[in-house]
């Protein structure tokens, strides 16, 4: 079974689906599975709203072929705003995917509460990150002489990102007794918090085996890359308990509500270090790499034998979708702009 995955990726830093997906496709590829050309694959894999014109193409061209969606968000929750894209999100994906692959049981629920429906094949399967980039320091301890070194990062400057926590901490840490670094894009001006602007995942990794807690402040995230990265790297986390992160921090760290219990979530963790250390347990990109291909399998299985029958959809029905992704990306294009013009008058 050879697998594409149907997604513009970006060099750099960008952000944690582009990376993710950059990990998941390294891995088919050095497992001999994948394939850069869609005509070739048996399986095409596309992500949330990502190329959803370029997917509908395939599906018209190639009707036999299994699609697997990746969802993320919903989106609604993520931005707070863009129910629409949703909407598009759920129909391509009741008749378009053949199965869905979700991130987070979060995400799942969430979904299903803005009437997504069930597809015939479904899963639940975390993210991971290169275990060539992200990986920790052996033997790593808390400096007693130092300061305890906190960080958090974010590709997306968007305020649902956790920057009303960041600016909490900026202006009530104790920077006598820790230090904090963020890295990444941010909508404020940090006082004592050290900035650092968007990184490679290679220095990224770097600058996070250089601290010891990790702080993640979202809202509504369905299953954070920038957490998983961060634990990856040996970092117990502190994270606001919301979305998906329950799910991937489990014992690993301590959860928090607001700014009312954030710092005693931080001191915790920093009194109870090697505990919160040992507790990092999280799928490596082998064992998630593995699940993308056994779930995608399954499905080709069953339509190989005659038990199962790739989605047909109608020239019309396919019509009639395009044109409403069409609609979206222009409206998209015009938001975008009206914000960036906003930012630079700012």
């Amino acid at each position: 079974m050879k697998i594409n995955v149907l997604y513009k990726f970006v060099g750099g830093p960008w952000g944690g689906g582009n990376q993710f997906l950059k990990s998941l496709k390294k891995f088919f590829t050095n497992n001999g599975c994948y394939v850069e050309n869609p005509r070739d694959a048996d399986v095409i894999l596309f992500n949330s709203h990502h190329e959803l014109l370029p997917t509908l193409k395939l599906k018209r061209r190639y009707p036999e072929k299994i699609f697997i969606h990746r969802v993320d968000g919903p989106v609604f929750y993520i931005r707070g705003s863009d129910l629409g894209i949703d909407r598009i999100i759920f129909d391509v994906n009741q008749y378009i995917a053949d199965g869905t692959i979700f991130q987070s049981k979060w995400s799942q629920n969430k979904s299903y509460e803005l009437w997504m429906k069930r597809n015939n094949f479904e899963t639940i399967i975390m993210n991971a990150s290169d275990p060539d980039i992200f990986y920790p320091l052996e033997n790593k301890r808390l400096q007693k002489e130092e300061k305890i070194k906190l960080i958090a990062t974010s590709w997306a400057p968007n305020i649902r990102k956790g920057f009303d926590i960041y600016k909490f901490l900026d202006e009530n840490l104790d920077f006598n007794e820790y230090e904090m670094t963020f890295v990444g894009r941010s909508p404020i001006k940090f006082e004592q918090i050290q900035y650092i602007p968007p990184q490679p995942s290679e220095r990224l990794a770097e600058i996070l085996r250089a601290h010891d807690i990790f702080i993640i402040a979202s809202k509504n995230d369905p299953c954070s890359n920038a957490l998983i990265e961060a634990l990856h790297c040996g970092l117990p986390a502190v994270a606001r308990n919301d979305g998906g992160h329950p799910e991937i921090v489990g014992e690993a760290g301590e959860l928090f509500k607001d700014e009312r219990d954030v710092l005693d979530a931080i001191e915790k963790v920093a009194q109870n270090y090697e505990y919160y250390q040992n507790k990092i347990k999280l799928p490596t990109m082998e064992d998630i790499g593995k699940k993308y291909y056994e779930f995608a399998d399954r499905i080709y299985q069953d339509y190989l034998s005659g038990r199962y029958r790739p989605k047909e959809v109608n020239k019309m029905e396919l019509m009639k979708m395009k044109t409403r992704v069409f609609k979206w990306k222009v409206v998209s294009k015009i938001e975008m702009g009206k914000r960036l013009l906003r930012e630079k008058q700012l």
